[in-house]
């Protein structure tokens, strides 16, 4: 090296380091606004996750309270006898509450200024067959005298227009145009509400009641839907989880490499990007008009479901089976172990947190599928309740994406402030079950 290089090295080594040319900047540049490119994404998917939760919570969290009207109601014992003998009408019942009404009104001060049957139209609607069902099911031993009073507090549910008043969802300008609630009986709403008969507390009954008519919102719940739900979930789990791992395992660790199983691998990846109405198609043809199996039944839509999920489960399974070295499989073939030992003894206890993990993810996904179970009858109004499997597998039954596409297709205001709710529940069983998937993951996962 000559005197001329060594001094050029020096100098270029010497700009280098301490002076960035224009390159150097335009790169560094360049990095610096893709980090603030990337930020700004994260930003604003975090923005508009948070507008999305405050929306729903806003609009569903008044569905988990509801205006209860406390009435003290007492019933002879020969009206309970009556009840459990001859099934009365509801609006037999509905005046037994009448009669109980006055007093309540006059322990709160305003029962003469207030007519009964005033007060009776902040009742709502189901308030007679909820004391019906309580006097059916009333059974004292040993049996009193016929005159002998069996007195009960009971938490009616007030209409649901009240309701919607002491929510903002109505007003008193409003109600002037609402041939179902009046200004005077919002009036009488507020009266009732400071002497404590009227009060908004947490229902429970929204988590277990069933669905209700169009003109009783306040009386619908989501029992139905829960309980038709958890049964699918029970059918996809038992059927998709040890199909789909059967499956994968052969697939990756005994079928051999030909077109054949091309074939298979390149359907089931096309199968997970099919759109889940046409699985719906498939169920109506084959599990309905050719099985004959009910409509609105959860057997059929867990199949469906099952149908839909298995691609899922098979190709994150087949992920976790790669994702095991080549040396364990390896190693365990060198001390003899057979492939099927080798598959089941190391193998699979090993791929475990990423086959549970994506058993959980494609029962999340099928949890909040709406479209097959639109066209299987899901739709339908159903208020009883199934019986327990597997008989109940086959009664009808509703599901929450599902309800939730009913209630937002009803006029009502509170039907949407109920479908909101019923967002809220999917979303706490969704991330339930998706925390699940990540502790199963940490507690089971092994790194070489």
């Amino acid at each position: 090296m000559t005197d001329a290089t060594a001094s050029g090295n020096a100098q270029g080594r010497s700009r280098s380091l301490k002076v960035l040319d224009e390159r150097t900047r335009k790169r560094y540049a360049a990095e610096k606004r893709f980090r603030y490119y990337g930020m700004g994404a994260v930003g604003v998917g975090v923005l508009l996750l948070v507008i999305l939760l405050v929306s729903i919570l806003s609009n569903g969290l008044g569905a988990f309270r509801q205006t209860m009207f406390e009435l003290e109601i007492t019933l002879t014992q020969a009206q309970i006898t009556e009840a459990e003998e001859s099934l009365l009408k509801t609006s037999v019942y509905r005046g037994f509450i009448e009669e109980n009404m006055r007093a309540a009104l006059t322990e709160a001060g305003i029962a003469d200024e207030v007519e009964t049957s005033q007060a009776m139209e902040l009742l709502g609607g189901d308030a007679g067959s909820t004391l019906r069902n309580w006097a059916v099911g009333q059974r004292v031993t040993p049996v009193p005298e016929p005159d002998e009073g069996v007195t009960r507090t009971f938490n009616f549910l007030a209409d649901g227009r009240i309701d919607g008043y002491f929510k903002g969802r109505v007003t008193m300008e409003s109600a002037e145009r609402d041939s179902r609630v009046t200004p005077e009986e919002l009036a009488l709403a507020d009266d009732l509400r400071e002497a404590g008969v009227l009060r908004v507390e947490f229902n429970p009954g929204f988590l277990t009641m069933s669905d209700a008519s169009e003109n009783q919102p306040e009386a619908a719940g989501l029992g139905v839907a829960i309980v038709g739900s958890l049964y699918m979930m029970l059918i996809v789990l038992c059927l998709a989880l040890p199909i789909g791992v059967c499956a994968s395992i052969y697939l990756e660790e005994f079928a051999p490499k030909n077109k054949l199983t091309d074939l298979i691998e390149v359907n089931i990846s096309n199968l997970a990007a099919v759109p889940s109405i046409v699985f719906g198609i498939l169920g109506l043809a084959i599990f309905i008009n050719f099985m004959g199996l009910p409509l609105s039944a959860p057997i059929v839509g867990g199949l469906v479901l099952t149908l839909m999920t298995l691609p899922t489960i098979i190709i994150s399974t087949r992920a976790a089976l790669k994702s095991v070295p080549p040396s364990i499989r390896s190693a365990a073939l060198g001390v003899g172990a057979s492939q099927m030992q080798t598959v089941f003894h190391h193998v699979l206890p090993l791929a475990a947190p990423g086959i549970l993990t994506g058993t959980i993810i494609g029962l999340a996904q099928a949890l909040g599928e709406t479209a097959p179970l639109l066209l299987i009858g899901m739709v339908a109004f159903v208020q009883e309740y199934p019986a327990a499997p597997p008989e109940g597998l086959f009664d009808p039954a509703s599901a929450l994406p599902v309800q939730v596409y009913n209630w937002t297709q009803r006029a009502d205001p509170a039907f949407f402030e109920r479908a909101s709710g019923a967002i809220i529940v999917l979303l706490v069983f969704l991330a339930i079950m998706n925390v699940t998937a990540v502790l199963l993951r940490r507690r089971f996962e092994r790194r070489w």
